[in-house]
């Protein structure tokens, strides 16, 4: 097959009018060629770090998606369906993706649990990670976000680590305001990239002590703009990823929207491709073509090298996607859950107290970091209820895994004026995650997902929508665009019930993401994500 345009060749920083020919999978030539073609022809894009679950879509799902974004591969950590499910998650994950030819390239999830202070469905100890490591499939050791642990010598972080060194495979990081000696330590234990950094003087630190630093735009987690004026300098140390990215956002792009970002701040082209495409490709080690002779065929054909809007994607040779129209085709597979808990009454619900101040977690747009404010309380009848006019709102943890009591608190900036919204896809653990207007609310959405065994719902006063997530408790058993569509209907939804969040149901899955600063919410109750400990809900007098 010949394939015409203006090829970008990343390697030699130049773009020339040429022709190149796959034969069974690989480039066998690339020439220079007089034509009438305008497209650009470049490699694919690679997102450097991904829980694909996140999407709420199986990985052939999610590939369907990505290809008409120009993705052709991904570093994907299975930390999420791990914590569900354990390696039997894992190896759900790759045997779903190796049905279709977009390339995964997963990763032994390094922390599940992520910590000891939440319930999670499963444990992968450091013999299940050396068997994951053994094999061809698994790429890496998965984001150790356990830094703590790292710094504090614990022996089961160690051997983990320890294992990854054993088989050559590199070690991915997550220390978000980690800085100073406790930094130079985590990096000395052999971590090599971070994609948590939220200001500019973080990663900058990280860069000079030799870390790669990963400019992360999800759909929560928004670090680009704090970054991306370290790619000039450093851009062969650094690379773009999404971590999370839902159904709805995943259907407006991807990779593609961070590079056009990236050329209208004025970055050099060479530099933010070589970000995209390369430098992913050559950290991992991965088996993805960079539009060099011999390599697999993976490349893509774009409109211009501003918008890089996608008009085809090859993988190893093969078109799949086309004008419009992706060409992976939907393969079947089996659901696995894990959902062991009942419905819950009103009365579970209820803050008995006679507090006068309480411990509020804010809520912040954009950032998977919270702060810790002093609020003021509203008492019913003894009980703490939200207060929708200072937008201090309840919020509710339920276990999934087994019977026990809610635990709850209080967030601001969630700013519903009516109903509850609720998830069981809550970071790590993804037990039941709810904030709402009264115990009322919150009641009806937590069971709303229960009855579904999993789902991402929300409720008003006289409605209720859910998306059911039976697979895991946290992914579709749908296609893409069906997800993407109703997920978007009830991002309205949401919103219509007040929430100024630009994602609340992203941001919501986060706030009991106890391995990220400050303030959290687990199945166990609030807490201080700095210091480590638990804290009471009420102000100590």
């Amino acid at each position: 097959m010949k394939l015409q345009g203006q090829i970008v060749d990343i390697h030699q920083k130049r773009i020339f009018k040429g022709e190149i020919t796959f034969e069974s999978g690989k480039i066998v030539s690339i020439v220079e060629k007089d034509h009438e073609v305008n497209h650009y022809i470049l490699p694919g894009f690679v997102d450097a770090h991904i829980h694909i679950e996140s999407s709420m879509l199986v990985p052939s799902e999610f590939a369907k998606m990505a290809v008409a974004h120009g993705t052709v591969a991904t570093v994907s950590d299975p930390h999420e369906i791990a914590n569900v499910l354990g390696v039997e998650g894992v190896e759900f994950m790759i045997e779903n993706g190796e049905k279709v030819p977009l390339k995964f390239n997963f990763g032994a999830p390094s922390c599940v649990p992520a910590t000891s202070f939440e319930s999670a469905g499963a444990e992968i100890d450091s013999e299940d990670i050396k068997k994951l490591l053994e094999l061809e499939d698994i790429k890496y050791l998965a984001e150790m976000m356990n830094y703590p642990g790292v710094i504090f010598d614990d022996e089961e972080v160690l051997k983990k680590i320890a294992w990854a060194k054993h088989f050559n495979k590199p070690i991915d990081g997550h220390a978000p305001g980690l800085v100073g000696d406790k930094l130079t330590k985590y990096i000395n234990a052999g971590i090599s990239t971070d994609h948590e950094s939220f200001t500019y003087e973080e990663g900058l630190e990280k860069l000079q002590k030799g870390m790669k630093i990963l400019i992360r735009e999800g759909s929560a987690a928004k670090n680009f703009d704090a970054l991306i004026d370290l790619v000039p300098e450093h851009f062969e140390n650094m690379m773009f990823c999404s971590d999370d990215k839902h159904p709805d956002d995943l259907m407006l792009g991807h990779i593609n929207q961070l590079c056009a970002r990236a050329v209208k701040k004025d970055i050099d082209l060479f530099k933010i491709l070589q970000m995209a495409c390369i430098n992913p490709v050559k950290h991992y080690k991965l088996d993805v073509g960079t539009l060099k002779v011999g390599e697999a065929a993976d490349c893509i054909v774009v409109e211009d090298l501003v918008n890089f809007k996608t008009l085809q994607t090859y993988i190893d040779g093969t078109l799949v996607f086309d004008e419009g129209r992706s060409l992976i085709s939907p393969v079947s597979f089996e659901n696995l859950n894990n959902f062991n808990c009942d419905l819950k009454e009103v009365s579970e619900f209820k803050v008995m107290s006679s507090a006068k101040e309480i411990r509020v977690i804010e809520a912040l747009e954009g950032q998977l970091i919270t702060n810790e404010i002093i609020e003021s309380v509203t008492i019913e009848n003894g009980n703490l209820v939200s207060n929708t006019d200072k937008d201090v709102l309840k919020m509710a943890v339920v276990n999934r895994y087994q019977n026990q009591p809610p635990a709850l608190a209080f967030i601001k900036n969630f700013n519903l004026k009516e109903g509850a919204i609720a998830a069981s896809v809550g970071h790590d653990s993804h037990n039941i995650v709810a904030v709402g207007v009264s115990d009322e609310a919150i009641c009806k959405a937590v069971n709303l997902i229960i009855e579904h065994k999993g789902g991402v719902c929300a409720v008003s006063n006289s409605n209720s929508k859910i998306l059911p997530l039976p697979v895991a408790g946290i992914i579709s058993d749908q296609d893409g665009q069906t997800v993407g569509k109703y997920y978007a209907e009830l991002d309205k939804m949401a919103k219509q019930l007040g929430s100024t969040l630009n994602a609340p149901y992203m941001t919501l899955s986060f706030m009991a993401l106890l391995v990220i600063p400050s303030l959290k919410l687990s199945d166990k109750g609030l807490f201080d994500g700095t210091h480590f400990k638990f804290v009471d809900l009420e102000v100590e007098s």
